[in-house]
């Protein structure tokens, strides 16, 4: 684990997601030595392609920034009442590497979505996803950023108070929690 190395993971692959700006607030304000994005642009897991070929050098990359990280933090968007294919399947591909880089992991997690709800059952459903790698889930507060295309300037800032003072006060518990360590 490198000091200072905060790694985000978001859970859409679309360039403007909104929760790829969401990590960037979050990097912001946790003010790491270093930010560094997952890329999950991952084959889809498939036991026959492991088999024959073994773990991709792109999901072995993910554990490995997973593993290095001080702390983790996940955003991702609501997609038919749970978490992104894309974030599943990242969880499913690391889950079959060596080593358990999630366990004892600091890790927060968030949502920003276009409906009012903000991503509720994203998070419910990542936590029961991440539960069996038995990582140190940040509990909360709960940063549901809803109505998400309003909710960002064209620097990708939040401009609701409400929404960054959640997010301030997440990446403090995920700070303690790394002191804890």
């Amino acid at each position: 684990m490198e000091s200072g190395k905060l790694l985000g993971i978001c859970g859409s692959l679309r360039a403007g997601s909104y929760n790829r700006k969401l990590l960037r607030e979050a990097a912001r304000i946790y003010d790491p030595a270093e930010f560094v994005e997952a890329d999950l642009h991952l084959p889809l897991y498939d036991g026959d392609l492991e088999e024959a070929h073994g773990i991709p050098a792109s999901v072995l990359a993910l554990a490995d920034q997973i593993s290095a990280a001080e702390a983790v933090v996940i955003s991702g968007p609501e997609y038919n009442k749970g978490l992104s294919g894309v974030l599943k399947n990242a969880l499913d591909w690391v889950s079959r590497t060596k080593g358990s880089p999630w366990r004892d992991k600091p890790v927060a997690i968030m949502a920003a979505t276009g409906g009012r709800a903000g991503g509720e059952r994203t998070q419910w459903t990542l936590r029961l996803c991440l539960l069996p790698f038995r990582p140190k889930l940040i509990s909360g507060p709960e940063v549901l950023v809803g109505n998400c295309s309003t909710e960002f300037d064209e620097d990708g800032r939040l401009v609701n108070e409400r929404y960054e003072a959640a997010l301030s006060e997440l990446m403090g518990e995920l700070r303690k929690e790394v002191k804890r360590g």
